[in-house]
């Protein structure tokens, strides 16, 4: 078995999709960075690297069998021995992920430019590990509160973040079934079609809305989203950890 050693990893916990799995361009000062003394490098193939990537889902029992206990992570001078932890590559792309235990891959990191050309490198001449496993990536339901890459694309860290803040308030406003309050929000986002908005029904009004505002990122999405939190204190924190506090 391969095996890295001195590994810098940021953990992303519990995220299913790989676009908030931050490359290393976007790591910052305060983001909890570890240090892995020794993981297991495997070589596997795009079908379950795209799964583990993009899901929470149980990861073949094979590859949790191989990979036990055989990473330790440095902490104060210590080695501590980590039940499930490894990094895996299809060649193309990589990530460290860590169970914490179970049998999902809980935290997931990308890796700094200098590990991840060793990566390249060492697995170069490396056969694939073909593990089996049942996929399921092919019946994942994309929804508001879990957008498709394809919105996310393009985007910053901290447009991810807002973009995912924008939807979290519209879902609500959605279970809100408000109809005068969401013909208001898509008023504000399109007020030259006033008259319209008057005249249609709640589904149809947040339906319009969310197409509105779901592609992309602007200034204009930005102050939409920071006037539609106003008030709501758990919306104003997470905007605050991105923008700082400028809600008033």
């Amino acid at each position: 078995m391969l095996y890295l050693h001195d590994v810098w990893v940021n953990w992303f916990e519990g995220e299913e999709n790989g676009y908030n799995v931050c490359q290393f361009y976007e790591w910052r000062k305060d983001d909890r960075i570890e240090l892995l003394d020794q993981v297991p490098l495997l070589k596997i193939d795009a079908i379950l690297f795209n799964y583990i990537e993009n899901d929470l889902s149980e990861l073949p029992q094979q590859l949790l069998n191989d990979i036990f206990q055989k990473a330790f992570l440095r902490k104060n001078h210590e080695r501590i021995q980590l039940d499930y932890c490894c990094v895996v590559s299809d060649g193309t792309g990589i990530m460290a992920i860590d169970t914490i235990g179970y049998n999902i891959p809980i935290r997931k990191s990308r890796l700094i430019p200098r590990q991840e050309q060793l990566v390249y490198e060492m697995l170069e001449n490396q056969e694939t590990l073909f593990y089996s496993f049942h996929d399921l990536s092919s019946l994942k339901n994309f929804h508001i509160l879990s957008p498709e890459p394809e919105l996310m694309r393009g985007l910053t860290r901290k447009e991810r973040q807002l973009k995912q803040l924008l939807f979290m308030a519209l879902d609500q406003l959605k279970s809100s079934q408000n109809v005068a309050e969401v013909r208001y929000w898509y008023t504000e986002w399109c007020p030259e079609k006033y008259l319209e908005i008057q005249q249609l029904q709640f589904d149809d009004v947040w339906k319009m809305l969310f197409e509105a505002t779901k592609i992309g990122w602007s200034n204009k999405h930005e102050q939409f989203c920071e006037n539609i939190i106003k008030g709501q204190p758990f919306f104003e924190k997470l905007w605050e950890m991105e923008h700082g506090p400028k809600v008033n």
